[in-house]
C-alpha cells in the first residue's frame, strides 16, 4: 500500500499523529471513519496523487497509530474541535497553510469542525456518509435508535471497553478481499489494541456531549460553512432511507453545497474507489482558489 508515500509521525498540537503523504500540487487531507485507519484510502490516495494533488492521510487522534489523548470526564480531549486543531497543526507542520479536507463517517465530523472553525485555512470540503450530530439527535426516532444503537452503547462508561476487548475479532469483522489484505491487517491490529478501542469510544462519547453542544452553539449563532461543500453518501447504507435527500439538511449548514449518492456500501473508499476518486478530483479541481 501507499508506494512512494512518506510515512511519519507529525506533531499535532502536542499529540503525535501518524500520517502518510505524497504528491505535489493542491493539498488534500483525507480523514477516515470508524473503525478504520488511514489505510482505508489505499485505493484512492495514490490516484489523487496521480491527478496532481498533494495527499495527506492521517490516523485520527485516538485511532490507529496516532497518539491517544488522555480521557477526561467532559470528553473534551476527544472533541472534534480539539481534533480539528490537531489536524490543522499537522498540515502546517507539513507546509500546507491552506488545504481541502475530505472526511468519511467520524472523520467527516472533524472535517466539518475544521471548516467551521478555520475557514481561512480550508479551501473545499467533502463530507461522506455524514449529517451533523445535532441533526441526527434532533430527528431521533425509534428506527434511528435501533439501527444506530452503537452510538448510545459506545457512550456508556466502561462497559463497551469490557465487551469489545473480550473478543475484538468477533466484535469488529472485515473482509480482507474487499478491504485489501494490507489494509485489513493494519485495521485488525488496531482493533486488538485496547488503547485504540478506548480512543474510538471516547470519540463517540464526545459526540453525544461536547460535540453536540458545539454544533448547537453554531446553529444558535447562525454559523455556516462558507467554502464549497460536496456531500457524498452510500446508496446501500441507510442515510437516505432515514432522512431522504441529505442535501436538504446540509443546505441549512452551507452556503454552497452539492452532492450525490454512490452505489456502494458504507466504506466507499474501499468499495467504490474509482467512482469516489472521480467525484473527489472533479470537485477539488473545480476551485480556482486551490493553492498550496
Amino acid at each position: 500500500m501507499f508506494e512512494d508515500f512518506t510515512v511519519e509521525m507529525v506533531d499535532g498540537d502536542g499529540l503525535p499523529v501518524f500520517v502518510r503523504h505524497a504528491g505535489t500540487g493542491p493539498a488534500v487531507l483525507l480523514l477516515h471513519g470508524h473503525p478504520r485507519t488511514s489505510a482505508t484510502w489505499h485505493r484512492v490516495a495514490p490516484e489523487l496523487v496521480q491527478q496532481g494533488f498533494t495527499v495527506v492521510c492521517a490516523d485520527l487522534p485516538g485511532y490507529g497509530r496516532s497518539g491517544k489523548p488522555p480521557p477526561a470526564l467532559d470528553h473534551e480531549p476527544h472533541s472534534k474541535r480539539v481534533a480539528a486543531r490537531r489536524m490543522l497543526a499537522v498540515m502546517r507542520a507539513l507546509g500546507h497553510e491552506r488545504f481541502s479536507v475530505v472526511g468519511h463517517d467520524r472523520g467527516s465530523y472533524v472535517g466539518l469542525r475544521l471548516a467551521l472553525d478555520h475557514p481561512e485555512q480550508v479551501v473545499r470540503v467533502v463530507l461522506m456518509d455524514c449529517l451533523p450530530i445535532s441533526e441526527h439527535l434532533g430527528r431521533l426516532t425509534p428506527r434511528f435508535a435501533t439501527e444506530w444503537w452503537h452510538w448510545f452503547f459506545f457512550a456508556q462508561p466502561d462497559i463497551p471497553e469490557r465487551v469489545i476487548n473480550a473478543d475484538p475479532d468477533a466484535w469488529y469483522r472485515g473482509d480482507p478481499e474487499l478491504m485489501g489484505r494490507e489494509n485489513y491487517a493494519e485495521w485488525r491490529a488496531a482493533m486488538r489494541d485496547p488503547g485504540v478501542v478506548r480512543g474510538m469510544l471516547e470519540d463517540y462519547r464526545a459526540g453525544l456531549t461536547v460535540d453536540y453542544r458545539d454544533e448547537r452553539a453554531d446553529r444558535a449563532a447562525g454559523r455556516q460553512l462558507s467554502r464549497p461543500v460536496l456531500v457524498l453518501w452510500s446508496l446501500r447504507d441507510d442515510l437516505e432511507q432515514l432522512y431522504g435527500d441529505p442535501l436538504v439538511i446540509w443546505r441549512d449548514w452551507a452556503t454552497d453545497v452539492t452532492g450525490h449518492g454512490i452505489d456502494c456500501g458504507h466504506h466507499m473508499a474501499e468499495l467504490a474507489p474509482v467512482e469516489l476518486t472521480a467525484a473527489l478530483a472533479g470537485f477539488l479541481l473545480a476551485g480556482k482558489d486551490l493553492r498550496r
